[in-house]
């Protein structure tokens, strides 16, 4: 993410999608307001590895959270207000970065202590084959994740879901979901029924 793409993320994400989200709760009946990520998310410049020398890699305007205010949110919720937040950061240097949609929630999860967690995605949950909408995980406890990991189940876009997961459940959050936001009523269905739609990913017991 360079400096030009980061401003283009930034303008995008505050001023067009995060508006069109609070427009569409408050037309729904809902109470809402936007909150622009790097107002109370703080993060530095994130790195990667090159896999062939082992040596960090500049990509630029990326951040890796190191924390987040969850007063402006805590006075959202006590309101009965929605907040919806932009993965967005700033840095100490003063820049904006750019942060991973899944890796934000988990930290605002932590930051707010969040009873659940839910990832709404493209997908129905944690799928065993990709190719089989029916090899749904539904249930995936937290030693499980290094050998699916390695299997490659856990794979691709799904990394920063689980990763982020783990990282909630550590801090005090009892349980992740990971449901189809395509399908109609799925937090309801994955929530507020035995049996669930997604993956639910909890700790061992």
């Amino acid at each position: 993410t360079d400096e030009a793409t980061v401003r283009l993320v930034e303008e995008v994400l505050n001023h067009e999608v995060n508006v069109e989200i609070v427009e569409t709760l408050i037309a729904r009946g809902a109470r809402a307001t936007g909150i622009q990520g790097p107002s109370i998310i703080r993060a530095e410049k994130a790195f990667s590895l090159d896999k062939a020398t082992g040596q960090p890699v500049d990509i630029g305007f990326v951040g890796k959270i190191t924390g987040v205010d969850p007063a402006p949110i805590a006075a959202c919720l006590e309101a009965d207000i929605i907040p919806v937040i932009t993965p967005l950061a700033r840095g100490a240097d003063g820049a904006v970065y750019n942060i991973n949609a899944d890796e934000s929630a988990a930290a605002i999860a932590q930051a707010v202590r969040a009873r659940k967690l839910v990832f709404l995605s493209d997908v129905p949950g944690l799928l065993r084959d990709p190719q089989n909408p029916d090899s749904i995980i539904s249930t995936l406890k937290r030693s499980d994740v290094e050998s699916l990991i390695r299997d490659g189940v856990i794979a691709g876009g799904m990394l920063p879901k689980i990763k982020g997961a783990l990282d909630a459940l550590a801090a005090g959050v009892r349980k992740v979901h990971i449901v189809d936001g395509r399908m109609p009523h799925s937090l309801l269905l994955e929530i507020f029924t035995d049996q669930g739609i997604g993956t639910e990913i909890i700790q061992d017991e």
